[in-house]
């Protein structure tokens, strides 16, 4: 086996995440709920001397919740994971590693819609997507007006030259009436070391008109690099059986990152990039009747660095078949100015849920026009089933997935995953 490629494990977590699990059912209110995914995985990765070495990590994520979890009142809720290498080859810098991901009290009253949260926490609001530890706060001011605030430090940088001097904190203002629209402003600011590390403003919205029209989106400026980051907008419009979604999207690439410590992550290379890419798409949904969808889709791709232009056309079918939960099928051409973005892709996948079994499958076969390295076609197949016991409280699945494309000669991978939930 030969890696050939950084960005094709994100694919394949996509596609994996695409398949649903089940999730366990509860019956009545809880106060105290203990929820475990251990996950048991297989892979083989090269070594610098060319032979396949065989990864066995074994995963743990542990979710501890206790207190008024269906009411309003107090609770506290834990979240970590941990990680123990059974094969012990040097794989990962440590054989085993874990971490809280979050750990806070909670305290809600019916009143004003108001939550405070203290301890470790992730923060996604606005243009807030973070880890924090310190207090949030939100409630309504009135019928038409909420806010929330947080204030605390960034766990991403909590190895970065210690802790001290390091800060977050930001919220978001709304305006809103009932459920025919709400709009929000948002602003976010990391302090590393005592100096700005990120800066950034946000407007979001949401608005229902009438027939119905749903009508959302939002924009993000970095206030470092005074560029506007992102926009994002598309809409849902309902005729009779038929839905209409088109969107707007546009990505400045530079714009994603600062200019500190924290910038980081598999795409740290795009920080200095000056591409901007903008998204225009389409897509007509037909429900002729109950468990049957058709779509007809396009997405124009416009790359301005590189000036480079790509269409994406595909048609989709979901329908009940064989007395399977769900089979669908994708068929689509990507017309574009580089050889990656010249191919065929031809997708089908099904699900099968029969409590207490379930069966889920998916296969993706793209031919490109012309070689990418040597390679002028790519295959993914994953295949996964399982079974619950204890009225839905125990869940075993296993699955499996093959690759081979451009980037990876052959690739197979395995996972074994138990969930358990213990409610009271």
């Amino acid at each position: 086996m030969q890696h050939r490629g950084p960005l094709r494990n994100a694919l394949l977590l996509c596609l994996a995440a695409s398949l649903p699990l089940g999730a366990p059912r509860l019956a009545q209110p809880a106060q105290f709920q203990v929820e475990s995914d251990t996950l048991v995985r297989y892979f083989e990765r090269d070594t610098r001397k060319g032979d396949d070495q065989t990864v066995l990590p074994v995963y743990e994520y542990l979710r501890v919740a206790a207190g008024e979890l269906e009411d309003k009142g107090l609770s506290v809720h834990l979240y970590g994971w941990g990680r123990y290498d059974l094969a012990d080859n040097e794989t990962f810098a440590d054989r085993s590693q874990g971490e809280l991901l979050h750990g806070y009290l909670q305290y809600t009253r019916s009143e004003a819609n108001f939550a405070a949260r203290l301890g470790r926490m992730h923060i996604f609001d606005g243009v807030a997507n973070e880890a924090v530890d310190g207090l949030s706060l939100r409630g309504d001011l009135s019928s038409a007006f909420s806010l929330s605030v947080y204030a605390g430090q960034p766990v991403a940088l909590e190895v970065v030259d210690g802790r001290s001097g390091d800060r977050v904190w930001g919220g978001r203002f709304s305006h809103h009436w009932g459920y025919w629209y709400d709009v929000g402003l948002s602003y976010k600011r990391v302090d590393n070391d005592g100096d700005r590390q990120e800066q950034a403003l946000g407007i979001d919205s949401s608005v229902t008109l009438p027939w119905p029209v749903l009508l959302s989106g939002n924009s993000v400026r970095n206030l470092e690099t005074d560029q506007w980051q992102e926009h994002a907008y598309d809409a849902r419009i309902r005729l009779g059986n038929f839905l209409l979604r088109p969107a707007y999207e546009r990505f400045v690439y530079g714009a994603f990152f600062d200019t500190g410590e924290n910038t980081g992550g598999p795409f740290r290379f795009l920080k200095d990039s000056h591409e901007t890419v903008t998204v225009v798409s389409g897509e007509v949904t037909w429900y002729p009747k109950s468990g049957i969808e058709l779509q007809l889709k396009g997405k124009k791709y416009d790359y301005r660095e590189r000036d480079d232009d790509a269409w994406y056309y595909a048609v989709l079918a979901i329908l009940p078949v064989l007395r399977l939960t769900q089979v669908g099928a994708e068929l689509g051409v990507m017309d574009g100015d580089t050889d990656d973005t010249r191919y065929t892709l031809g997708r089908a996948w099904f699900y099968h849920d029969r409590t207490p079994a379930f069966l889920s499958g998916d296969v993706v076969y793209v031919r490109y026009d012309a070689d990418i390295q040597g390679e002028d076609r790519s295959l993914f197949a994953s295949l996964g089933g399982g079974r619950r016991f204890l009225r839905d409280a125990l869940e075993v699945k296993l699955s499996g997935d093959y690759s081979a494309d451009p980037y990876f000669d052959r690739d197979v991978r395995g996972m074994l995953a138990v969930r358990y939930l213990f409610s009271k």
